[in-house]
């Protein structure tokens, strides 16, 4: 372990490297190749709800509560984590711990199948926990290792390296997706078939050992996932300091991380411009995350794709074009809060939210979703970057940095559980995902709302 000063350059660079270890979790897992492969699964056995825990749930629906109550348990548990962290001063340990969580639990989605439903909805239910529980030790770590006026660039940049190396690693798994063959996956059909068949079924054959490949190739993805967020992540561990205190845990620390809470709501009554702004974040941080959430599932169920293998490429292509876009969102943003502020900033991302969700109703063709998903990548970026800043920007003079980023964070994950069971129980009431989309628009609207009374205590300073 290195043992460099807050400030330094190769320190921030090291923090930064663990979006490019754990992004690929969040592109690969929760927006491209795993919710097609859960829509191939119930498109092979034909079928669009299932059985579970005795209640009849659509597919879609079904995912969404799941992530509801994943990101309800992160809320519950984050506080009781990062008091004991903060008290025994060993937050690495425990970001190492939901990072090895996370990662054995996408290798683990490898062996899912509806005939195995409860184990793969465990997989991908821990696979989520071991992600988010990460990042709040990993954003804690933000005002530790850098100053005030270094932390939009290098929250811009962790996110950047997310976002590229997440890409990378997609454009593999998409290689291995659409050219099996590539990758040593078996693509011969019968030798019967081959010389007594007709041109029409020598090729369903051929179809049908391609889709079984591809099928396979995408659940080999989801191991590549689980090694490289363990591998990548060393680079991060190696230079992120240890133990900052040496305290004794004992039963009177346990629920430490909630009197913390309790006791930054408490600052927040003294920090109005502060509390405003967590108000406002919380409301269209919902709407944001589950937009994010969702995206692919409704692409793979709303659009009108002509083949399967055009829903696979469309799907993971859309996906693409809003990680290389957020790449730029997140550096423009940058860019443009440094000229007009960050709160402004932030009210304009919003209103383009907005817009993004109401022309979301009426996108049916993969051209309108392929145009819908860049301009997401463009706010996807800027949003989460600015968001993360902003509030580190708005603390307090504090050494209980992991204690105000917690609050944060169970601010997000409520806001998640929130924006997540709405949106699951619109789709499962109406049967369509459009009505949930565009509801989310409301979110986003108040926030512009709320935003706009940060502003004007802004500027009365």
């Amino acid at each position: 372990m290195a043992n460099l000063e807050k400030g330094n350059k190769k320190l921030g660079t090291a923090w930064a490297f663990y979006d490019w270890a754990n992004s690929v979790y969040n592109l690969v897992i929760s927006s491209a190749i795993f919710p097609i492969y859960y829509g191939a699964l119930f498109k092979i056995k034909g079928i669009s709800s299932v059985d579970f825990l005795g209640f009849e749930v659509k597919n879609t629906a079904l995912i969404s509560f799941v992530t509801a109550f994943a990101f309800l348990i992160v809320a519950i548990m984050s506080p009781l984590l990062s008091g004991i962290a903060d008290f025994a001063g060993n937050k690495k340990r425990f970001m190492q711990f939901f990072c090895y969580l996370g990662a054995l639990s996408c290798i683990g989605l490898s062996f899912f199948t509806l005939d195995n439903l409860y184990f793969g909805i465990l997989c991908f239910f821990f696979g989520l926990i071991g992600f988010w529980g990460s990042l709040v030790f990993y954003n804690s770590y933000l005002p530790d290792i850098a100053y005030p006026e270094q932390q939009d660039k290098l929250s811009a940049k962790g996110y950047s390296l997310g976002y590229i190396g997440s890409v990378v690693l997609l454009l593999l798994n998409l290689a291995m997706v659409m050219k099996p063959e590539w990758f040593g996956f078996d693509l011969s059909i019968s030798k019967k078939i081959m010389k007594s068949g007709t041109p029409l079924e020598i090729e369903s054959a051929l179809e049908t050992v391609r889709n079984a490949a591809s099928f396979k190739a995408m659940q080999y993805s989801f191991i590549s996932v689980g090694i490289w967020w363990i591998v990548f992540s060393q680079y991060t561990f190696y230079y992120l300091p240890k133990n900052t205190v040496n305290n004794k845990v004992t039963k009177n620390v346990i629920f430490n991380g909630y009197k913390e809470l309790k006791k930054v709501w408490h600052q927040l009554e003294e920090n109005i411009i502060l509390k405003k702004y967590l108000r406002s974040f919380f409301v269209y941080s919902m709407a944001v995350q589950t937009v994010m959430l969702v995206a692919t599932y409704f692409g793979e169920q709303e659009i009108t794709w002509e083949s399967d293998s055009q829903r696979t490429t469309g799907l993971i292509i859309s996906i693409l074009v809003i990680q290389i876009v957020a790449v730029f969102g997140a550096i423009i943003t940058s860019r443009i809060s440094e000229n007009i502020g960050n709160i402004k900033t932030l009210i304009i991302i919003n209103s383009i939210w907005i817009v993004i969700c109401i022309y979301a109703y009426f996108v049916v063709s993969p051209v309108q979703f392929y145009i819908t998903a860049g301009f997401v990548g463009l706010v996807m970026g800027g949003i989460q970057s600015l968001s993360r800043s902003t509030y580190s920007k708005l603390l307090p003079d504090t050494k209980d940095t992991t204690s105000f980023f917690s609050f944060y964070d169970v601010a997000e994950k409520i806001g998640i559980v929130i924006g997540m069971g709405i949106f699951a129980t619109i789709d499962q009431i109406s049967g369509s995902m459009r009505n949930a989309i565009v509801f989310l628009a409301l979110f986003f609207i108040i926030g512009v709302f709320l935003l706009t009374k940060v502003q004007k205590i802004v500027a009365k300073k």
